[in-house]
């Protein structure tokens, strides 16, 4: 039986939102695809795929994932890096994730990971 994509076409005109909704999730468990994932590439085509590439690769987040064992150590390096008080330091974290530096070069993302692992800290560039 060959695809009909008219048939098809008109099946999809003729669905409601919620049957389409749970289409497009049955597509993507079946195929282990996301749509979320592939709405900013079709939108932006492929001069916004190249512009949001270039653009991750300037800017970057230095991402807390977690304290570790030595936490005064790495309240200390989260304090010298970003010029928090003790408290606030203290609830960074604590709270973490989070991120503790965002928009920076990545020169100086990598330094400032490098830091916080030195502390004892789990962090990640973003």
């Amino acid at each position: 039986m060959a695809f009909d994509k008219d048939a098809f076409l008109t099946a999809l005109d003729s669905m409601t939102v919620m049957e389409l909704n749970d289409l497009v999730k049955a597509i993507e468990e079946k195929f282990g695809v996301s749509a979320a994932s592939m709405a900013a590439p079709a939108a932006g085509g492929a001069a916004g795929g190249a512009a949001a590439a270039a653009e991750e690769k300037t800017e970057f987040n230095v991402v807390l994932t977690e304290a570790g064992a030595n936490k005064v150590g790495v309240i200390k390096a989260v304090r010298e890096l970003t010029g928090l008080g003790l408290k606030e330091g203290k609830d960074m974290v604590d709270g973490a994730p989070k991120v503790v530096k965002e928009g920076i070069a990545k020169a100086d993302a990598e330094a400032a990971v490098k830091k916080l692992v030195e502390a004892g800290a789990k962090a990640e560039l973003k």
